[in-house]
């Protein structure tokens, strides 16, 4: 075996099966990109399909359209995939959301959706798909990405800091309680990404846009398939002794300071 073929064997997911969450657009959609084209299967749960004019290998991508919030159709449809493809063997929590507003008028409303999707479901879906991660031949892998603000504060987000902080503790709670299930538990904490989203609020805003590039130690935004490239290496067979930590994912933002 050549140097090039054992590297390339150890970042191949060919047979590997499974989920993530808000996998249609943004980083979700650069991390289904990395894994299917390094032969992964990968099933996204979302309410929202990926478009079809962005490039995906047939038949590695599944849309699934799910409210990832309602736990008993989630079980469900994780059931299915089991059952039609008689293994799993990842799961990444992507899905996340926000909103701006100062603490002490945050709206109660958005406080306790922001807490059930960025914090309750990742817990549930882990829990969910526990007794099949287990059986994974590959190991199983639970990924959830975190953010800066679990290290930082951010003004104006402060339940999105409080449950980005939660999923560390999520993390480190999974990985040690299924330190001897087959059950490698991680999480990935992205920086400043170039997203549709994040073009349309700098186009409107380019202080903003100004203000962001100063953050990190690289004066540059990221691609989202560079979070796609780390799932891929937390998911390969080069990370097998990795679990319970948090990977930054950033230009530097975070030990360069804000």
């Amino acid at each position: 075996m050549t140097s090039t073929e054992y590297v390339a064997g150890l970042f191949d997911l060919t047979g590997h099966v499974g989920i993530i969450t808000g996998g249609s657009r943004g980083l979700g959609f650069g991390q289904v990109k990395v894994l299917t084209d390094a032969g992964a299967t990968v099933y996204n749960l979302d309410l929202i399909p990926h478009s079809d004019e962005q490039m995906i290998r047939e038949g590695h991508l599944i849309d699934i359209r799910c409210d990832v919030t309602d736990y008993d159709a989630v079980e469900k449809v994780v059931k299915g995939i089991v059952e039609k493809e008689r293994q799993l063997d990842f799961l990444i929590n992507n899905a996340g959301i926000t909103f701006k507003c100062r603490a002490e008028e945050f709206p109660l409303d958005r406080l306790d959706k922001i807490i059930q999707i960025n914090l309750k479901t990742p817990y549930m879906l882990a829990r969910i798909c526990y007794p099949y991660l287990k059986q994974s031949e590959y190991i199983g892998r639970v990924i959830t990405i975190s953010s800066m603000a679990a290290y930082m504060g951010f003004t104006g987000v402060l339940p999105y800091d409080m449950t980005k902080s939660g999923v560390l503790g999520l993390t480190r709670g999974l990985a040690e309680e299924w330190k001897n299930d087959n059950i490698l538990v991680n999480s990935v904490a992205p920086g400043w990404f170039i997203t549709k989203l994040n073009e349309e609020m700098f186009e409107k805003n380019p202080d903003r846009n100004a203000a962001a590039l100063a953050k990190p130690m690289l004066p540059h935004f990221g691609d989202p398939v560079e979070i796609g490239y780390m799932m891929l290496f937390l998911l390969s067979g080069a990370s097998t002794y990795l679990t319970g930590q948090d990977f930054p994912v950033d230009g530097g933002a975070i030990p360069h300071g804000f």
